[in-house]
């Protein structure tokens, strides 16, 4: 029986899901080594370090989403261009000569362009393919949570257009390396009346710049509790990041990625009128599954 090695080879971290014929999960494993830890030339043994033995079993196949598929990655997957849906990716997946007898491919990423700036993504388009596999949805806004956001706009399954927020580096910025970081517990959990007042907060006009003073201003004058306030901010950032949307003329947004992330996306949302559902690592490896039909059929040059 055919089984498909599922990677998603991130930055900082990489994870792996070993798939049957029918896509259902029969192990998964993950790693700290992401790309940026892989010295030059050093995919493959780390490759076969972690996953040699399920590419050993019998018609074992493997896909690789996110920026392994990047110019510092294992291999390059240029990106593809917008709108795009499962057959256009598929057509532009790359195989790696890496290991003798071994089918090992690398899906490529997507492009958009805002205005004569581009906008790109690698790992996430797998995430929305999967996520449409599962919910069944063919149209629809698919919002990711992450270091950087994406929000992505689906229509008769294809991605039509996406843009990316820096949200989640600059919580990471701002609560570590800026002043507030003195005033607040960046390692507190969400306290969730703090996180809505923050993105009720975001609602006033005044901008972020402005709104962030205010969580070092709260602490000094002791009106809110330092575990408090990392909600508090939390929840400006991804207030003023809904506060660009057109969130008036969507029905449903499905939201994807670790329940941490996408808990405080579903509270903002939720607090807009705005229904949600939510998906986790299960849409990687739906969406790698459905791609990987494309490892048996003639593709288009990059």
């Amino acid at each position: 029986m055919t089984r498909l090695v599922a990677i998603d080879w991130g930055t900082s971290s990489l994870r792996g899901a070993l798939l049957d014929a029918n896509g259902k999960v029969l192990e998964e494993r993950s790693d700290a080594r992401g790309i940026l830890t892989v010295a030059e030339g050093g995919f493959l043994a780390v490759f076969e370090t972690l996953f040699g033995d399920w590419m050993r079993l019998e018609g074992a196949r493997c896909l690789i989403s996110g920026m392994a598929g990047s110019k510092q990655g294992w291999v390059e997957a240029p990106y593809c261009a917008c709108p795009a849906g499962r057959v256009e990716v598929g057509r532009r997946i790359i195989d790696i000569e890496a290991m003798p007898g071994a089918r090992i491919a690398i899906v490529p990423g997507l492009r958009d362009e805002h205005a004569g700036v581009p906008d790109v993504m690698r790992g996430e388009e797998v995430q929305i393919f999967g996520a449409m596999s599962i919910t069944g949805l063919d149209d629809g806004v698919f919002v990711l949570p992450g270091t950087h956001n994406k929000w992505a706009t689906v229509k008769k399954g294809r991605v039509v257009g996406f843009r990316t927020y820096m949200t989640g580096e600059f919580y990471a910025l701002l609560s570590q390396h800026s002043i507030l970081a003195r005033t607040l517990d960046a390692a507190a959990p969400l306290d969730e009346a703090a996180f809505l007042e923050g993105v009720t907060r975001s609602e006033n006009g005044h901008g972020l710049l402005h709104n962030a003073f205010g969580a070092r201003t709260l602490a000094l004058f002791e009106r809110m509790p330092k575990e408090e306030l990392s909600s508090y901010l939390s929840g400006l950032l991804i207030g003023e990041e809904l506060r660009t949307q057109s969130l008036q003329a969507v029905g449903e947004v499905v939201l994807i990625g670790s329940s941490a992330l996408t808990q405080r996306y579903a509270l903002a949302l939720r607090a807009t009128g705005t229904a949600t559902r939510t998906l986790g690592a299960e849409a990687t490896w739906a969406g790698l599954h459905a791609l990987s039909g494309f490892l048996d059929i003639g593709r288009m040059p990059p």
